[in-house]
């Protein structure tokens, strides 16, 4: 699996942008995107009669969520963004004070002087620091467990954690263990998440089992298969509750029911067999899973490279190519598919493997 930062560098980082972030919960009509759609200003009114006017850079996915809660279609805000800056200035600030929004209150998380998610006021906050903080302790505490892999990006936090005396073989030699990853947005893109994850010792690829059970709870009622905790302001319990929970769900993450069955999959993949063109059968997955070029091309050299032509090989194809991925965000992604293609409808293999 892809490497990311080690723990120190996490920690560090964690630790600086723990205090480099500033949240502002604020009515539309005290906002303002500047002529030039470069810069979002805060407007604080202040006891004198003046006002502190806060300006912030705005990244991607603000532009992006700040669009979407004024019903700015997406071609035409960014079509605006580049061709007539000043027009979309206009239509933010015309749609910011229009009746029955202006007054709407909104959260707006700022980093280092960027805004960086534009979300409704009752978005619970859970904070990445707060996430590793209630699960490096519990990891400490499992004998023999180790963070293979961790990485905080712009969008998500993750770690990537192995139970090494929960193992088992695919085929003969080929060794996995069982493992957790655990995932979190500040901005927006998901809850704080616990799935299932293969370590498989001969390649080091990880595989993230990422639909054991379909439905998703809120803290407090655990599904046997996957557990979702949801950053929602639904939620009753107070921050110290929910990281009490989080910190449970991990030490009972790694179940030997779940990671037999999980194996059981796999070795159904390995007997399997690629009975058509191997580079078609490449070329028919990647166009099923919407991998790009590059990443079709390096899953034809890992399968071929493997050498055993099965539906196993390829799904570790798959999270092999996920280790030359240009980023950790679509290196996990890459390591999700590997367990889509595993378990992927027989129908959809045998339309696959027929050329």
């Amino acid at each position: 699996m892809k490497t990311g930062r080690t723990l120190t560098e996490l920690a560090v980082e964690l630790d600086r942008q723990r205090s480099a972030k500033r949240d502002f919960v604020v009515t539309n009509e005290s906002t303002i995107m500047e002529e030039s759609a470069e810069l979002f200003t805060i407007i604080k009114p202040l006891e004198s009669g003046m006002q502190d006017c806060t300006p912030f850079n705005m990244t991607e996915l603000f532009h992006r969520q700040l669009g979407g809660a004024l019903q700015i279609p997406a071609k035409y805000y960014d079509r605006m963004r580049v061709d007539s800056p000043e027009l979309l200035a206009w239509n933010v600030n015309w749609w910011l004070r229009s009746d029955g929004i202006k007054e709407k209150r909104q959260m707006i998380r700022t980093f280092d002087g960027t805004a960086r998610a534009f979300l409704s006021d009752r978005y619970r906050r859970i904070d990445n620091y707060d996430v590793a903080n209630a699960v490096l302790p519990i990891v400490s505490e499992m004998p023999e467990a180790q963070v293979m892999s961790c990485e905080v990006t712009d969008h998500r936090l993750y770690l990537k954690i192995v139970n090494p005396r929960l193992e088992n073989e695919v085929v003969p030699g080929d060794v996995v263990q069982a493992g957790v990853v655990i995932s979190n947005s500040e901005v927006g893109l998901g809850s704080v998440s616990v799935m299932p994850l293969i370590y498989r010792l001969v390649c080091s690829n990880g595989m993230i089992v990422n639909d054991l059970g379909q439905r998703k709870y809120h803290i407090g009622r655990v599904n046997d298969e996957q557990w979702e905790l949801f950053s929602d302001a639904t939620l009753q319990a107070d921050d110290r509750a929910f990281m009490f929970k989080l910190a449970d769900i991990v030490r009972t993450a790694v179940d030997e029911a779940k990671f037999s069955m999980v194996v059981d999959k796999l070795r159904e993949a390995a007997q399997a067999p690629i009975t058509g063109k191997v580079k078609t059968v490449v070329e028919l997955t990647a166009k099923e899973f919407n991998f790009t070029e590059n990443e079709q091309n390096d899953i034809l050299q890992h399968l071929i490279a493997g050498g055993d032509w099965t539906l196993y090989n390829l799904s570790s194809a798959v999270t092999r190519a996920a280790q030359d991925a240009p980023d950790y965000t679509r290196a996990t992604e890459l390591e999700a598919a590997g367990w889509q293609i595993v378990t992927m409808p027989r129908s959809a293999w045998s339309a696959l493997n027929a050329s």
